[in-house]
């Protein structure tokens, strides 16, 4: 019987460092596909270490505390997300991120109208004949079907261009991913990307197609990401220094 080899193995937890005085914990997690040491600074999961199989426990130290102003300011930003109201009820007036920027939410109530979303400017204009549904579910299913649209939109018109083809495009809410490829060809995609600029979807979407032909993250796979997209290094800066505030946008 073939047993398959799993890509990642299970998380070391209750590791600590002190970095500036500052006492932090994180996990150890080591992957068959990472060539160099990742930092993943997640909400609730707060520091874990991606470590390639071979990598040395003992060179870890020094090289957290050389990253150690990253993963302050980090672990900053996800703390600082929910005081920032991100995670406020939504009600008419709100404001809302919608393809880097801002539209105002505008809620009606005419119960002799069908429920309706409609964008009008930098408006949203949303009816809402029963009282008991809430607006973020409302505005998260709106994104969900602008993202779909978009995406797939993007994935057709890229594909050619990278001369790949992908089988499915799942649109998901996925907490710690923008975007992810299986080795079956299908590609998901986070609801949220509608929230950022534009170009920083390509990159996510080129980021993606890439994967179909480079399935790891070597120096072979940048190279073909930077082919399509030369910003690709300022974009993913971009989703790092606001994925705190996006990744708690509606989850009240």
């Amino acid at each position: 019987m073939n047993v398959p080899v799993p890509f990642k193995s299970p998380l070391i937890k209750n590791q600590i460092i002190e970095i500036n005085g500052q006492t932090i914990a994180y996990s150890i997690q080591r992957s068959l596909r990472a060539r160099h040491v990742r930092l993943v600074v997640r909400g609730e999961k707060g520091l874990t270490v991606v470590l390639p199989s071979g990598y040395d426990l003992d060179r870890l130290p020094v090289l957290l505390k050389e990253k150690g102003q990253w993963i302050l300011k980090s672990l900053a930003r996800y703390r600082q997300a929910p005081a920032n109201g991100a995670t406020r009820e939504l009600r008419s007036g709100s404001r809302i991120p919608y393809l880097g920027r801002e539209l105002k939410i505008v809620k009606s109530q005419v119960l002799t109208l069908p429920e309706s979303v409609k964008l009008d400017g930098d408006h949203l204009l949303i009816n809402l004949n029963n009282h008991k549904i809430k607006l973020c579910l409302v505005v998260e299913w709106w994104y969900r079907q602008q993202a779909a649209k978009l995406i797939k939109k993007k994935v057709a018109e890229l594909c050619p261009r990278l001369r790949v083809s992908c089988n499915r495009i799942v649109i998901k809410g996925a907490k710690t991913r923008w975007g992810s490829c299986s080795r079956k060809g299908n590609l998901n995609f986070n609801w949220k990307l509608m929230m950022v600029p534009e170009p920083v979807i390509d990159y996510v979407v080129i980021h993606e197609l890439c994967h179909l032909k480079e399935m790891n993250h070597s120096s072979k796979f940048w190279q073909l990401v930077g082919e399509h997209c030369p910003e690709w290094r300022k974009r993913r800066q971009w989703l790092k220094k606001h994925e705190a505030e996006l990744s708690a946008q509606l989850s009240a």
